[in-house]
């Protein structure tokens, strides 16, 4: 049986465990705020950055795998119109709620509540979508266990709105879980539910103008009363909808005007726990900590800057750190935030939304990123606008070069299924890998992560911090990796001359004393005829032009 205490027995005193540091000396609870109720997991990690900081390390799996496919995947995927569809059906004016009234009716009448009962995954078979991400050299899969919507793909047992109860009446997050073990992938869980408090809020909300002006929408009057007789019977709506902590006031009148007042107040991107709910924060604690102790995830990424709602993050850390310890006899986990302090960057793996690091980072990192747009949308499928799998390979290349994993989602569309264009680009990415995976995984960052164009003009800022995380590349532009003494260039185009140029290693080269025995074109059979000056290392590739996304050159140096 696991062993656990409380956050106000955990207080008490130390514990070595796998040759980490002992937990740090006793502290004050009341300096925490915490709360008896909560109980984690015993080992060496106490709920304190002091603790987190200095005890935690990466494990090698992480830092060997480099390359992860996500799942991105809930109710708001069936109507197929992208990202945030729960928030924007409820914003008049948005095209969200214009789709909605004109597909399902007005939010007043048909909420997203009554999506979640039409998003039934009837054609979800996750075996074969494994094997897909398998073959194109995924390490692990990463399935969404919530998102803002508030709703778990998983069987909860601290949150009756899960997709065991509702919906596809299957536990999503096990299914995804057990065919990615059996595949050998390890397996991360995303938990985006902590901003559900304030997100939601809009479902809360009413037209300004119109003939429904005033009309308030669903989530304003549905009680577990109003269920009876129907297929949500015995279900709270207020449950899901979180409950009315920042309700827009009566009395607007302009769709503008109410815009206004959802940026300034619901939209505000929140950390914090709500302090006029701390019911949300506890019972957040609790589904969070059922679903660590349920499926064993090897990786938890929230969607937060730093750790969610204050110190009901630091819990979890805590448990899930000293779950790993006290299941395996070794830390064997990673988690994922956003936007970490360089502080607190040790404590945790740092992830960049929708961009890159701009220079290589001595701690380990992850991108996370999309083909398309989060949740899944068919007009960038009918007009052919994902990412193209040569984007996703030098994105990668970049990446890893740089210290980094990428986490990559391929949209899911509500039935469970991905269009022929994902199809396409994820066969894309596993023709690459098949031959060039050597140079990917299992590596090391070198010396320097490139030179070229690319790096003396970096990318500019991305969406959501960091560098863009797709850029043309041109034949000057290399990117290196290592492994032992075997160092890996990566030319990013093919040059027209037939010849790669890398400056980094020219005769005499600081960051390359050895002579090189041999280099070869990772994919083609035999060696490739060189020369060394002071200006570089010159490559005669083969003759006849290759139709990659990028070239790996394995250059062994001398004995």
């Amino acid at each position: 049986m696991k062993k656990s205490v409380s956050r106000r027995e955990f207080l008490g005193g130390s514990v070595m465990v796998a040759g980490l540091l002992p937990s740090c000396t006793a502290f004050a609870a009341s300096s925490l705020g915490l709360q008896s109720g909560r109980r984690i997991a015993r080992g060496p990690f106490e709920p304190t950055w002091d603790s987190l900081v200095p005890q935690y390390k990466c494990p090698e799996w992480f830092r060997d795998a480099k390359f992860g496919i996500w799942a991105h995947w809930t109710a708001q995927c069936v109507p197929e119109q992208g990202d945030w569809y729960a928030r924007h059906m409820y914003i008049q004016g948005h095209a969200n709620y214009d789709f909605h009234v004109k597909t399902y009716g007005h939010p007043s009448k048909f909420g997203f509540m009554e999506l979640d009962n039409l998003w039934k995954a009837e054609k979800w078979e996750p075996e074969q979508l494994i094997a897909l991400y398998k073959r194109a050299g995924a390490k692990y899969f990463f399935a969404l266990a919530n998102h803002h919507d508030n709703f778990d793909a998983y069987d909860s047992k601290h949150h009756a709105w899960n997709s065991v109860n509702v919906g596809p009446k299957k536990d999503i997050v096990g299914g995804w879980a057990k065919a990615a073990r059996q595949a050998g992938l390890r397996l991360g869980v995303s938990n985006h539910s902590a901003h559900a408090w304030h997100w939601f809020q809009t479902a809360y909300g009413y037209d300004a103008e119109g003939p429904m002006a005033g009309v308030r929408y669903d989530a304003h009057k549905l009680t577990k009363e109003d269920g009876k007789g129907k297929w949500w019977e015995g279900l709270d709506p207020q449950e899901l909808y979180t409950g009315r902590n920042i309700v827009i006031p009566d009395g607007i009148t302009t769709i503008a005007e109410a815009n206004k007042w959802h940026e300034a107040n619901d939209r505000r991107w929140n950390e914090n726990p709500p302090t006029q709910n701390p019911a949300f924060t506890e019972k957040w604690f609790l589904r969070c900590q059922n679903l660590i102790d349920q499926y064993h995830p090897d990786v938890l990424y929230f969607d937060n800057s730093g750790l969610p709602l204050g110190q009901a993050g630091l819990d979890i850390a805590a448990h899930y750190y000293n779950s790993s310890i006290e299941r395996t006899g070794k830390l064997d986990v990673v988690i994922n935030a956003k936007h970490v302090p360089p502080e607190h960057r040790a404590g945790l793996v740092d992830d960049i939304e929708r961009g890159v690091a701009g220079e290589g980072r001595p701690l380990p990192w992850q991108t996370d990123t999309c083909i398309g747009a989060w949740h899944y949308e068919r007009r960038i499928f009918e007009e052919h606008r994902y990412k193209t799998s040569k984007q996703v390979v030098q994105m990668l290349i970049d990446i890893v070069s740089k210290n980094g994993n990428l986490m990559l989602s391929v949209p899911v569309r509500g039935d469970g299924t991905i269009d022929s264009d994902e199809v396409a680009c994820v066969e894309g990415i596993a023709n690459w890998m098949a031959p060039n995976g050597e140079g990917i995984f299992a590596t090391r960052p070198w010396k320097v992560y490139g030179e070229g164009p690319s790096v003396t003009n970096p990318a500019p800022r991305g969406q959501f911090g960091g560098a863009r995380d797709v850029r043309p590349y041109t034949a000057e532009d290399i990117r290196f990796t290592a492994k032992g003494d075997v160092l890996y260039a990566f030319v990013m185009a093919w040059p027209e001359s037939g010849r790669a140029t890398i400056k980094t290693l020219a005769q005499g080269s600081e960051k390359f004393p050895k002579e090189i025995a041999r280099v070869e074109l990772l994919g083609n059979q035999g060696s490739l005829a060189f020369t060394r000056d002071t200006e570089g290392l010159v490559v005669t590739l083969p003759a006849q032009k290759a139709d990659q996304p990028a070239h790996a050159l394995k250059i062994t140096p001398r004995s």
